[in-house]
This record gives structure tokens, C-alpha cells and sequence, in this order.
């Protein structure tokens, strides 16, 4: 599996996280750790951790803490008790902020449900005790159905259309970060002391993933051996721990060097070859922006340009995979710089259906305008 550093935190997270989990999950991490991600597996475990509470809150298990519910318990669960369970899933109320909450969306559920089949059947066919049998044979879970969410091609593309930048909107969005976002901000204000220490930084940021289409975890694993100036391209690590090269606009690329050129001064970070590129200052020293940090930072600036309606660097990688295919017309060049391996993945980016369907509805409008001049 790939060794990038958010990897790395949630290996950190899920091995502190299995200290608290029965003995079952803890063999199931154990074997599927070779073969799933850390971070697929921090929100497999932290999954579990929902189940085992809820199973407690219920009453069907009788212990006082989640490590020490037996597999009996599980081997035990009535179909009715997992479909209650999902349906605490469905209708729980999830916190968004200190005032609002909302209910889970269906993919989330699903993963949720996912999680413990996999559990599942893992504990009923590939483990072993002491007779050389399964832990338990009867599972439960395959009596759940997943409901997936069903949309067609056509609406998931409409949907991502209304969600990103159009025509010249990203070129606009880049010069109002660089020249009106600072005039919006309070005179003498703490936002303004960090908008402009950090300016250059966010502006490379914001730039390169329109410039390039990178997801947000490629961009935080950046290190300045990565960068080539001269091919104008940088080598980032895909989904799978892929390496793979992505070719990257040269306004961008240049928008990294200015960024480069007040990053030692700045953030006081390393210039040797391994040092990440996108920093933050902690105390006296700098430390690599997080994931997290870089969504909130677009989302910060994708507000103030839009009124109060925030982008996530997802919709960003978007909007540059609309353009490219816009400019180039060819998939197969978008999945390449995508990083797509799905053709159908990659057909989000263009919809001809769609657009044949709204020049024939234009045409038929056209008829009816006609019939009635002639009436």
C-alpha cells in the first residue's frame, strides 16, 4: 500500500484505535492489512466501534465495554436486530455544526453495511479455531441488502455540472483570490496578517489543482523532488500507490515558483528534496498542510468568490476535467491525466446524450414558435 503520509496518520489512529476492539476485530485488521488501505480500515474499525456501542445501548450485549463482547453475539443476532440496526443508521441525527444536524446519506449507510459484511464474513469462513472450523457459520449480514444509490450516467454528470466552475469562471475565481479577496478583508484583522503571509501559498494551491486536476491527497504528498520545471509536470502517487506523471498548465507551474521563492522565509522549511512542498508554520517551525487544511482553505475561498456557496478541491479536479475534455475531445487523454481507469468514470466529464437531447428540445420549441406565427 501506498506510504503517504495521511496513510501513515491513520496507521497511527487505527493501531491506538484496535486497542479497544475485541480480539475478533483485531485479528481481522491483522489480516487485512496487507491488502486494504489504513485508511479503509480506520473507517471500517471506526464502523465496528458504532455497531458495538449500538449493541450495547441496546441490550443485546450484556457486557459494559465494546472489547469485551464475545462472538457469540454476534453469531446470535436476529435478522430483526440488524435491520434495526441499519435503521438507527438511516434515521440517527449527525452533527454538522453546534446548531444543525442531518441524516446520513445512502452511500454512507452503505459503506456502514459494507464494513460488517466484510467483518462477517471474514469470522464465518476464513478463520479457524481451535477444530479447524469457522468461528461461527451463520452470518447475519448476508441477509442485508445494500441499496445503492440509482442515478444514470446522464444525472450524475448533470449533477457534477451544476457543482464547478464554467466557461471563464476559474480564470475569474484565480484573479479575485490574487487581487480583490484581500480588499474584502478588515483592516489590521488576524484573517488579513494570514491571508497575507499565506497568499502565494494558497494561490499555488488553488492553481494547481485547476492546472492540473490532482486530488487533494496527491497535492499534500508533494515534495519538491516531484517538481519539474523544465517538462512542466509533476510526479504524484495514485490511488493504489501508483506513481504517475501529470502534466501541469505553466501558468501554474509558475504560480508554484513564486510560491517557492518566499517559502523558506515564510515557513522556514527544508529545501532538501524530500521536504513536502506545501507548508504550514507551527511554532518556530513548519510542518506539511494537512488534507484537511487544504479543503478548508478552498472552501474558504470558493465561498467568498461565490457568495456563500463553497467548493471542495474535488470540484476543482472537476472543473479542470470538464476543460480538458472541452479542449481536447479526448477521453482517453483525460483519464490519463485523471488518473481514471474507468471509461465510465471518465465519461462524466463529457455527456453528447445530453447535449443532443437539449439541441432536439431546442428545435422542437423552435416548431411550436413557428406553427403559431403561422396561426
Amino acid at each position: 500500500m501506498a506510504n503517504t503520509r495521511q496513510h501513515q496518520v491513520h496507521e497511527q489512529k487505527l493501531e491506538q484505535l484496535v486497542k479497544s476492539m475485541p480480539f475478533y476485530i483485531v485479528e481481522y485488521v491483522d489480516n487485512k492489512m496487507d491488502i486494504r488501505s489504513p485508511s479503509t480500515l480506520l473507517n471500517y474499525v471506526l464502523d465496528y466501534k458504532l455497531f458495538l456501542e449500538w449493541l450495547i445501548a441496546e441490550g443485546i450485549a450484556e457486557q459494559k465495554h465494546i472489547k469485551d463482547i464475545p462472538l457469540s453475539v454476534l453469531e446470535k443476532l436476529k435478522l430483526i436486530e440488524a435491520q434495526s440496526f441499519i435503521k438507527f443508521l438511516e434515521r440517527r441525527n449527525i452533527p454538522i455544526n453546534k446548531k444543525e444536524t442531518k441524516k446520513a446519506e445512502r452511500v454512507s449507510v452503505n459503506r456502514k453495511i459494507s464494513a460488517l459484511r466484510s467483518l462477517f464474513k471474514y469470522l464465518t469462513t476464513q478463520t479457524e479455531n481451535e477444530d479447524g472450523e469457522p468461528y461461527f457459520y451463520r452470518n447475519v449480514m448476508l441477509k442485508i441488502e445494500v441499496n445503492k444509490v440509482k442515478e444514470t450516467l446522464g444525472a450524475r454528470a448533470s449533477r457534477i455540472s451544476t457543482k464547478i466552475f464554467h466557461n471563464d469562471e476559474d480564470a475569474r475565481f484565480l484573479e479575485f483570490v490574487k487581487h480583490k479577496y484581500e480588499k474584502e478583508l478588515p483592516e489590521n484583522s488576524r484573517k488579513l496578517i494570514y491571508f497575507k503571509r499565506d497568499k502565494e501559498r494558497d494561490f499555488a494551491i488553488l492553481s494547481l489543482f485547476l492546472g492540473s486536476g490532482i486530488r487533494v491527497n496527491e497535492l499534500s504528498n508533494l515534495r519538491l523532488r516531484d517538481l519539474d520545471f523544465e517538462e512542466k509536470q509533476i510526479h504524484v502517487l495514485r490511488k493504489g500507490g501508483k506513481k504517475d506523471v501529470v502534466a501541469v498548465s505553466p501558468p501554474s507551474m509558475q504560480d508554484i515558483k513564486d510560491y517557492l521563492a518566499v517559502r523558506t522565509e515564510r515557513y522556514r522549511g527544508s529545501n532538501d528534496d524530500t521536504a513536502y512542498v506545501f507548508l504550514t508554520r507551527v511554532n518556530d517551525g513548519a510542518t506539511p498542510l494537512s488534507n484537511r487544511a487544504i479543503e478548508a482553505l478552498v472552501k474558504k475561498y470558493t465561498k467568498a468568490f461565490k457568495s456563500n456557496k463553497s467548493m471542495s478541491p474535488h470540484k476543482l479536479r472537476h472543473t479542470y476535467g470538464t476543460n480538458l475534455m472541452e479542449q481536447s475531445g479526448d477521453i482517453h487523454l483525460l483519464m490519463t491525466q485523471l488518473g481514471h481507469t474507468s471509461t465510465t468514470t471518465a465519461a462524466l466529464y463529457t455527456n453528447p446524450e445530453q447535449e443532443k437531447a437539449k439541441k432536439a428540445a431546442k428545435k422542437l420549441g423552435e416548431k411550436r414558435s413557428n406553427y403559431r406565427e403561422k396561426v
